[in-house]
């Protein structure tokens, strides 16, 4: 599921802040060799500038076009580009991807509360599962193509953003599938006489634990926060656990590793990443993570070291099994500190993915 939020605020917070409506792109369908997949985002504003992609850009200033329509008019539109004939290399856009897209544009602003953005922001914000329902297709003249259908915890009160219980879609499927959405993280249909909807749940970003602030671990952070990764950096030293150090993080934490426990659920991470470069800290790190469920747990330095803090451990060191990655990261080459960040990153990138 391709849904990811994060590129797209800069640009929605620019524009809600000026009271000017912008148009959403969702992709719906794929066919063959695309880019993107269903759930990817793109959200375009009135002056053409765009945040987030649908293809490689080969497509995006086509849909500017359509996008510009959408916002004066308010009137959602169903734009699809097949690239799989060669009609498309001569009078199309060139492509050359041999897939077809279908991509739902609906106008988002102050007449319809935002919708579907704020709502999405705000479980963003809350790091809070969610999935929304976005009308493609419809008879019925109060459930227009591009209606939003929120949550039933969420208050409406726009034309085209409603609480389940006052939408003629209150009857249908829907909550069970938005439930679902939000739990699988999947994309979805659901389909009835006289309308069809697609479901959209919200792509939270992985939660990483950066444990040691020294210099190397300022890449590793600005590599995360690239990918829109949240990621909370924690050191006992003052001098290094400085927030103006990263910009990117979501949070900088003084704290001393026995404490750790205490001020953060780590439950709620998916890795933490072991690199304070002292021996004694790293030990009590991993005596923190060695009973929790955090399933990736990288530790930075050589084999031999890994020995020693696994034998220093003693009984812990099996809770550890089959969850410690160390030496961390891939084996790409490099020295640097750059070149070490992309290497740790690379790997968690992978197990996040579940490829590695």
């Amino acid at each position: 599921m391709e849904a990811t939020l994060g590129p797209l605020l800069p640009l929605y917070e620019r524009e809600r802040a000026g009271g000017r409506a912008l148009a959403l792109g969702v992709l719906l369908r794929t066919e063959g060799s695309t880019y993107r997949k269903p759930g990817a985002l793109i959200l375009i504003a009135g002056d053409g500038q765009y945040a987030g992609l649908i293809s490689g850009g080969c497509l995006e200033s086509d849909l500017r076009e359509h996008a510009r329509a959408v916002i004066a008019s308010g009137t959602a539109r169903n734009v699809r580009y097949d690239a799989r004939t060669e009609d498309d290399l001569v009078f199309g856009l060139g492509l050359g991807c041999e897939g077809a897209m279908d991509i739902l544009l609906l106008q988002t602003g102050p007449t319809n509360g935002w919708q579907p953005l704020a709502h999405l922001a705000a479980a963003l914000a809350a790091h809070r599962e969610t999935a929304v329902g976005l009308v493609v297709d419809s008879s019925h003249p109060e459930v227009p193509v591009g209606a939003v259908a929120l949550p039933e915890d969420e208050p409406g009160g726009a034309a085209v953003a409603w609480p389940l219980a006052a939408s003629p879609l209150a009857a249908s499927p829907l909550r069970v599938q938005l439930r679902r959405a939000a739990v699988h993280g999947e994309t979805a249909w659901v389909e009835q006489s006289g309308w069809k909807l697609f479901v959209l749940p919200l792509d939270l970003p992985p939660r990483i634990l950066l444990l040691g602030a020294g210099p190397d671990a300022v890449p590793v952070a600005a590599l995360a926060a690239r990918l829109s990764w949240k990621v909370t950096v924690a050191d006992h030293r003052a001098a290094y656990a400085d927030a103006n150090r990263f910009p990117g993080a979501d949070r900088v934490l003084l704290v001393r590793p026995e404490a750790l426990p205490q001020l953060l659920e780590l439950h709620g991470f998916a890795a933490a990443i072991v690199m304070s470069h002292h021996l004694l800290s790293d030990l009590a790190y991993l005596r923190a993570l060695a009973p929790g469920t955090i399933p990736y747990v990288g530790l930075l330095g050589p084999a031999v070291r890994r020995e020693r803090l696994l034998s220093e451990l003693g009984a812990q060191a099996a809770l550890l099994q089959g969850r410690l990655h160390a030496p961390v990261g891939l084996a790409l080459g490099g020295r640097s500190p750059e070149s070490i960040a992309l290497a740790i990153v690379a790997q968690l990138h992978a197990f996040l993915h579940g490829v590695l």
